[in-house]
């Protein structure tokens, strides 16, 4: 069984349809990108799967005992967010809340998880720093980091190299590849075809209706495939 399905999803914002029909399945170990124009309903996609917006139409199944509470999540990054007073260690200890039920205090177990994120997300030295005064890389480590200790079996990723440099861009992509390769499925929105063809096992184009589905390799041979990298080619 899937881990997550999302079945004949009608996708839409302010009463507005952006996208109808869209169905598809993540599997475990699966690495899925969503590509597509803006205004074609990536984002509210991932508010659907989250929970936090419900789909106009049709369903969210979980699978392999999967919930809600049990994903790691990055959103896109605010402004607000980037200026948030806290401890590197703070923030990645946020993301453990969901494991702590109704305990009011954190306890080694999740601090163990945090350290450990922080570890793999090689940002332990940063841990006292605070968040507001880290660079724009680091601080999208940290918010990996964050989501990481949420999950150990999928990630939900938007937009996560969004605002960063070619050089730091890479490197955060590659990090969410090692991710991936040690087990964890991954969602995740992007504008970057390129990156996506890359490093996804799988590739959901949406628009008015989803326009493509299937492998990452497949992608590249369907015409819209061909159409979207060459445009990106193009631009370069």
């Amino acid at each position: 069984m899937a881990q997550l399905t999302c079945d004949r999803l009608t996708l839409g914002y302010e009463g507005r349809i952006v996208s109808t029909d869209v169905t598809f399945e993540v599997s475990s170990g699966d690495y899925l990108c969503i590509v597509g124009e803006n205004g074609s309903g990536k984002s509210t996609l991932i508010k659907a799967i989250l929970g936090l917006k419900p789909p106009m139409e049709g369903r969210v199944i979980w699978g392999e005992g999967l919930t809600r509470r049990d994903i790691g999540y990055l959103p896109q990054q605010t402004a607000a967010q980037r200026d948030f007073p806290a401890s590197v260690r703070e923030i990645v200890l946020s993301g453990c809340l969901s494991r702590i039920g109704k305990n009011p205090f954190y306890g080694p177990a999740q601090r163990l998880l945090a350290e450990e994120s922080m570890r793999r997300l090689q940002i332990g030295n940063l841990s006292r720093r605070c968040f507001a005064l880290l660079s724009g890389g680091q601080q999208h480590r940290v918010l990996l980091a964050r989501a990481l200790c949420a999950t150990d079996r999928l990630l939900v990723l938007d937009e996560p190299a969004a605002g960063l440099d070619p050089q730091i861009t890479e490197e955060m992509y590659r990090m969410i590849k090692e991710l991936n390769q040690s087990g964890l499925s991954i969602v995740m929105v992007s504008h970057d075809t390129q990156a996506a063809l890359k490093d996804a096992s799988h590739i959901l184009h949406l628009g008015n209706t989803p326009l493509f589905l299937g492998t990452a390799r497949e992608y590249e041979q369907s015409d819209i495939g061909r159409f979207y990298i060459n445009r990106e080619a193009a631009k370069a």
